[in-house]
């Protein structure tokens, strides 16, 4: 290659690694404005875009729980400049649905986790029952007469339930809505009977009495809500949590992927994140790449068998 090629070349490379350098980073989002995983991935990204010095920028691309989003990520360019925030979904869908146009852990980097949420099992205050023991107890003597609102087919919280009638041998019908606030408002109407609610979404009704906590996902009692029980002390081995996740496209360069993860742990460890992810019900994780990376391929099986077992289909 003669000298004049070799310029031109270098040039061209350092041309586009500094319009990388100037372009602003999008966080995908694969759910409406508003919500947890959106609010979560704004506050991440003020704090984000200081510490790497770059205009952080979140855009919503909800549709077909979060595999919309999550299939631009993947086709994007590697250079660090479009990441996803996902969330319980990407590893519920590998299941869900019969085919993915992506591969939910090969076309993607994991960079961290930022949180987890686990949620609570609230029934209505006529409901005979103060804890997980009696509801089991009661289920059984009354097999099909007990309803669940079900927000969203296949979401964490729908088979937060399936989990717990998979371990409790319990028959309990689902009713699904379109949303999480129809469906906890026809629970504090006595319309049905029992949910399992974001913590955020459920604890001010729970104080004000309109809703009864019987239990929570987590796998010990949660210092905020001491008196409620974790089900696994009534059926050991349960947890189920909601989480939310940053990724990358493939082939990040490990140094890039590096960069963003360890600005990204800082970030969820800024004391303003922290306050978010309180009031948000959520429990701050920032693990390194490669700990969320085995966590996804972990979570991919583990709802594998729920979904099945529950024969949920995607709407």
């Amino acid at each position: 290659m003669q000298r004049r090629e070799v310029l031109l070349l270098s040039g061209a490379m350092l041309a586009q690694t500094v319009h990388a350098q100037a372009m602003p980073i999008r966080i995908l989002v694969g759910a409406p404005a508003g919500g947890s995983t959106d609010t979560l991935a704004r506050t991440l990204a003020t704090e984000l875009g200081r510490l790497l010095g770059k205009i952080v920028i979140v855009e919503n691309r909800p549709g077909a729980g979060g595999n919309i989003a999550a299939d631009a990520v993947a086709k994007a360019a590697p250079d660090g400049n479009t990441l996803l925030m996902s969330f319980t979904s990407h590893a519920i869908n590998a299941s869900l649905y019969p085919s993915l146009p992506f591969d939910p852990v090969k076309d993607f980097t994991a960079l961290t986790c930022v949180a987890t949420s686990p949620s609570l099992l609230v029934a209505h205050p006529s409901v005979p029952a103060k804890d997980v023991r009696e509801l089991i107890a009661l289920a059984k003597a009354r097999p099909g007469k007990l309803n669940f609102a079900i927000g969203a087919v296949g979401s964490s919280l729908h088979l937060a339930g399936e989990l717990f009638k998979m371990q409790s041998d319990v028959y309990i019908v689902n009713i699904p809505y379109r949303g999480t606030a129809p469906a906890i408002q026809d629970v504090i109407a006595g319309q049905v009977e029992l949910m399992f609610a974001a913590i955020g979404n459920a604890q001010a009704q729970v104080k004000a009495g309109r809703l009864k906590a019987l239990g929570v996902t987590s796998a010990k009692r949660l210092p905020a809500l001491p008196d409620v029980q974790a089900i696994s002390e009534v059926l050991p081995g349960y947890e189920s949590s909601a989480w939310f996740g940053l990724f990358g496209p493939a082939h990040m360069s490990s140094e890039l992927g590096r960069r963003i993860s360890d600005a990204a742990r800082q970030a969820i460890a800024a004391p303003e994140v922290r306050k978010r992810l309180d009031a948000e019900g959520a429990i701050a994780v920032g693990n390194s790449p490669e700990e969320f990376s085995k966590f996804v391929q972990v979570e991919i099986q583990r709802w594998a068998k729920v979904v099945k077992f529950s024969g949920a289909k995607p709407e």
